[in-house]
């Protein structure tokens, strides 16, 4: 690795983060399926002193392990997932969402009679009411970690091999010494669970958390006292001999502690947090990946660093797209800007934090005054503006040869720029149909020209409990009457 001393400029930061697209990843451990709940609480039980939920919505989510990958796969990462499940319904349903995500599953090992470990997790009004498990925490047998690392090891090395160890019995002593041959010269990068921190001797780093690390030191540890936790983690390091340690302080970041050179602090971005679910997840995938990037450890901590800043940011465990990481890096709005995936995982996080989603659409060519009055007033009616905008072919099929006269990515990027909206998307149907069923908002918002009968999306919205609203447009505000002004065709 490079010299962690040296300063990382932001466009370095940057070039790194593109560089993950195409790494190959390797993820060994617990696989976990994460189920919420979420619906309405407007009553007491007659039966027992508990609140009734009334349900409006289920949603499943990659866990543990898995999730890691999920995140490691949003980088563009080629990603190659180690572990077990049940031959039950919450094992299919990972193996289906692994599938979406474009995460290769050949060694994922189905184990009758062992429950696929699953989370339940009841919301009421974003409120986490109730948390139901099943899992067996007891060592998986040899036979199917030898046969899950007998399929590992049938897949091209990795450029970087990540340990996701929940202590659900994946990870033996035995499992871990058979895979760490496999990865050759690769980084080995351990998010830990258990005290014992020499199960993982020949790891490049690990990434306990203030917690994780009070257990194996055997004691407690001022989180405002950094000089006391690098001596702590420097110790272990050597003990275990690593190149490092990383351990992450929640709020106040994450503390770099290199063996044999000064640890270095890296302060995490003031943002609100809703849920600290998935962010151990979040730094190991990212930083891996950008350690498989070729990046220097301390850069590869920043990275790791500015995107589990986002992940607290929403609700559940997620996987955090690259635009959001850079826009974090570069403070640029890019972020806003996300593909249909992208989009629909965010409107679920912002659907369990209890947001109220608005959307709008359009072809949004040459923005004016009457763009802008119509997106501030949609911006009113609730807590999140999604805008979907026409693609170069749809607005073509729509608007004739000539238009747009704005090509889509800097519509987008324009947009995107605007403070009161949150998301922007690219559909290239003649209808933003499908978008909308992606992010089933709440309010569906068009201009005036439209009677709620000619809104596309009007039976969804209504159907799933949402409304639509029309708003008055501006007069004589429109690109086709700027465009015929352009012409010398209008008046003037």
């Amino acid at each position: 690795m490079s010299d962690i001393n040296d300063e990382t400029a932001s466009e370095a930061l940057l070039a790194i983060l593109e560089r993950c697209a195409g790494v190959r990843v390797w993820v060994v451990g617990d696989l976990m399926l994460d189920e919420y709940v979420m619906g309405a609480v407007d009553r007491v039980s007659p039966e027992a002193p508990v609140p009734v939920v009334r349900v409006l919505e289920t949603e499943y989510r990659l866990g543990g392990a898995a999730n890691v990958a999920r995140q490691a796969a949003a980088l563009g990462a080629k990603v190659s997932l180690a572990g077990v499940v049940g031959a039950d319904g919450a094992g299919a349903q990972l193996l289906r969402l692994c599938g979406a995500a474009g995460i290769d599953t050949r060694a994922v090992v189905e184990i009758p009679g062992r429950a696929t470990t699953r989370k339940l997790r009841v919301l009421g009004h974003s409120q986490q009411l109730l948390r139901l498990d099943w899992e067996s925490s007891a060592p998986c047998a040899a036979a199917s970690t030898k046969r899950m690392v007998a399929k590992l090891a049938e897949e091209a090395r990795p450029e970087a091999l990540i340990l996701s160890d929940y202590a659900k019995g994946v990870l033996t002593p035995e499992t871990i010494a058979a895979v760490m041959p496999l990865r050759g010269a690769a980084p080995v990068v351990v998010d830990p669970k258990h005290r014992d921190l020499t199960r993982y001797r020949g790891a490049t780093t690990i990434t306990p958390n203030l917690r994780e690390l009070e257990a194996a030191a055997g004691g407690p540890l001022d989180p405002d006292d950094p000089d006391a936790i690098a001596s702590v983690a420097r110790r272990l390091a050597e003990q275990v001999g690593l190149e490092a340690m990383v351990v992450t302080l929640g709020d106040r970041g994450m503390l770099l502690v290199p063996v044999g050179a000064p640890c270095i602090p890296v302060p995490a971005a003031k943002r609100a947090v809703y849920d600290v679910t998935g962010a151990g997840d979040t730094v190991v995938a990212v930083l891996a990946a950008a350690l498989a990037a070729r990046a220097p450890l301390l850069a590869a901590v920043q990275i790791a660093n500015a995107a589990a800043g986002i992940a607290v940011g929403q609700v559940g465990a997620v996987a955090v797209e690259p635009g959001s990481i850079r826009s974090a890096l570069s403070a640029r709005p890019e972020g806003k800007v996300l593909g249909r995936p992208a989009l629909a995982s965010r409107a679920a996080s912002w659907r369990m934090a209890g947001k109220r989603i608005v959307f709008t659409n359009g072809c949004f060519d040459l923005l004016h005054s009457g763009h802008l009055a119509l997106l501030e007033s949609a911006a009113k009616l609730g807590d999140v503006l999604v805008l979907a905008i026409n693609g170069d072919e749809s607005v073509r099929r729509l608007k004739g040869a000539e238009r747009p006269l704005v090509p889509q990515a800097e519509r987008a990027a324009l947009l995107a720029a605007l403070s009161f909206v949150d998301a922007v998307t690219i559909f290239e149907e003649d209808t933003p149909l499908e978008t909308l069923m992606a992010v089933r908002p709440h309010v569906l918002v068009k201009g005036g020209d439209y009677r709620p009968d000619q809104i596309v999306g009007r039976e969804l919205v209504e159907a799933s409990g949402g409304r639509v609203a029309v708003v008055p447009l501006v007069p004589e505000k429109s690109t086709s009457a700027l465009v015929e002004r352009i012409r010398g065709m209008g008046p003037r």
